[in-house]
């Protein structure tokens, strides 16, 4: 039986809008295996973003998001309470 991904929050204050999405478009085209992508959203300025990110751990979530996009906003990673969403796929 497979494991039940996780579904990790991105919460990210941007410092550099242009860098952090470019940097989230090479990431989306090198998703880890297993992992898939369920939103990417900024604010109306582009100085906040959030990101639904399933796979293994949040700790996984983090590793690549940084790789990514870590330069370019302080973000914060939390495990989503998916059994009470509405709209992610279990």
């Amino acid at each position: 039986m497979s494991k039940e991904k996780t579904h990790v929050l991105a919460m990210s204050a941007v410092t550099d809008e242009n860098r952090f999405w470019n940097g989230l478009k090479k990431a989306h085209a090198q998703l880890p295996p297993g992992a898939a992508w369920t939103l990417a959203v900024a604010s109306k300025d582009g100085t906040r973003a959030v990101n639904v990110i399933a796979h293994d751990s949040v700790e996984g979530v983090r590793d690549f998001f940084e790789t990514h996009a870590g330069a370019h906003a302080t973000t914060e990673y939390f495990e989503a309470d998916a059994a009470n969403a509405v709209g992610l796929p279990r």
